[in-house]
């Protein structure tokens, strides 16, 4: 028999290290068999795409707010009075060698980035799989969000362009508006009254490119820690063999490795497309951020329109004690908002547990229909928060279609109140009704000595108990 050159070394490896039985191991742990969770490696592979064009790009770009005058490729800024960080941004997109593909694809990789893990969340919390054990993983989760937002945030805000300095200005007037610490929280971080210190720039280069990634980076390891320790969840009729003991699904090797390597592939080949192909933020045409220009075409990235909704629809009135203004008008729809929406998603778990009583550990997911009061909450609370986001959009309708914007935010006043409550009252009447049908159903078929589940489908390749 011809000898494999590769046995003695693994020989040699595992007689030292004891390898084989973990590795053994690793190539059958199970993964489940469904399409949506697939949502989340796509957040895991945007953000690999994210960490490798940021990497490209913090090679180029300069964080200094000091002046200078630009004379590169983009002839109408030729003679232009700008900060370092605005012309190294702009050089990066005419000057330097694939600097506008990697701008571009890291640019909409931070868009997706979000995007993937807000869907992902939905999946979680409408299935219930933020139930016992999972919940830290759910928490988790919550937090690589939240500080995916912040993140993005930053990165914009670095480039020093009209619609940066904007930003920054809410930014600003936001931070401020904390009762009691937004002074002081405001010197903090600005250095200074706005636009801050000259060393602001670099606060948010440091934040932006090594802080907040690493932060980001260890709590998707401890996120993937934990999905791998507790296993996954699986939808409960996926298949018969399917149970809160029983894991379904297939093996690491030889399923489930090409599989997430072909999904690591077409993200990163659809993200490089779209920054090829599709033009984002376009600096050079807001041009150097000017504190005396106040508007231009420009909008905040997709993910912070809710923010500015809340800001529009929040009527202007100041909470004063004595003449002395305690929280100003921009707390309640940049501070305050954010806070309750997370407030309410943190909360939940233990609101339902409460609610329903229910305490046992769950490995099963559920269909929407299957708990009424969660998902006619859930798409309450999510109508609530989409609306808002809608509401952010007043300014664009009025130049494109040239709807009154007062009439616009006093339109979404209202609605942001009415229309979750009823698309609330309606999911759960709705999903109380199918439950009824499908009683019916099961009393019948039980009649007729037909079982009520016949078999779905083929079953997966692999099962194990857990």
């Amino acid at each position: 028999m011809k000898h494999d050159p590769i046995e003695d070394p693994v020989r040699f490896i595992d007689e030292r290290a004891h390898a084989a039985p973990l590795l053994r191991k690793t190539l059958r742990y199970l993964f489940p068999d469904h399409w949506s969770f697939l949502l989340g490696e796509v957040a895991l592979y945007t953000f690999i795409v994210l960490v490798a064009t940021g990497t490209f790009l913090a090679l180029f770009f300069e964080p200094s707010l000091s002046e200078t005058v630009y004379r590169g490729s983009y002839a109408p800024l030729s003679g232009a009075t700008m900060s370092h960080a605005y012309k190294s941004a702009v050089d990066l997109s005419f000057d330097v060698k694939a600097g506008l593909l990697m701008r571009q694809t890291h640019h909409w990789a931070a868009d997706i980035f979000v995007a993937a893990i807000v869907v992902h969340l939905l999946r979680v919390f409408f299935t219930g799989a933020f139930r016992k054990p999972r919940e830290l993983t759910y928490l988790i989760g919550l937090a690589m969000l939240f500080l995916g937002l912040l993140e993005g945030y930053l990165g914009y805000s670095m480039v020093d362009d009209l619609l940066s300095g904007m930003g920054l200005a809410i930014g600003y007037a936001v931070a401020l508006s904390i009762p009691l610490v937004g002074g002081n929280l405001g010197l903090l971080v600005w250095g200074g009254p706005y636009p801050g210190d000259p060393g602001f720039e670099s606060r948010m280069f440091i934040a932006h490119v090594f802080l907040f990634p690493a932060i980001l980076a260890a709590l998707m390891a401890a996120h993937l820690a934990l999905v791998a320790l507790r296993h996954h969840t699986q939808f409960r009729r996926s298949d018969p063999r399917a149970g809160e003991r029983r894991l379904v699904g297939v093996p690491m090797f030889p399923g489930q490795a090409p599989r997430s390597l072909g999904l690591m592939a077409g993200t990163a080949a659809v993200l490089f497309g779209l920054g090829a192909l599709v033009q984002i933020n376009p600096i050079w045409l807001w041009g150097p951020y000017e504190t005396w220009l106040g508007t231009n075409g420009a909008q905040p990235d997709w993910y912070l329109g809710w923010l500015i909704g809340a800001l529009r629809l929040v009527p202007g009135f100041d909470v004063s004690i004595a003449g002395a203004t305690i929280v100003p008008n921009p707390f309640w729809g940049g501070a305050l908002f954010p806070l309750i929406v997370l407030g309410v998603l943190v909360a939940w778990p233990a609101v339902e547990r409460r609610l329903t009583g229910d305490r046992a550990a769950h490995n099963l997911l559920d269909r929407p229909r299957d708990a009424p009061l969660r998902t006619g909450f859930g798409l309450g609370f999510l109508t609530w928060v989409v609306l808002v986001f809608f509401a952010g959009s007043s300014d664009r309708l009025f130049v494109f279609l040239g709807l009154s914007y007062v009439t616009q935010i006093w339109f979404w006043r209202f609605a942001v109140w009415i229309i979750p409550v009823l698309v609330g009252f309606g999911a759960y009447r709705t999903c109380r009704a199918l439950r009824g049908f499908e009683a019916v159903e099961a009393v019948r078929e039980a009649e007729e000595g037909r079982p009520a589940d016949a078999a779905l489908g083929a079953p997966p390749e692999t099962t194990t108990s857990r």
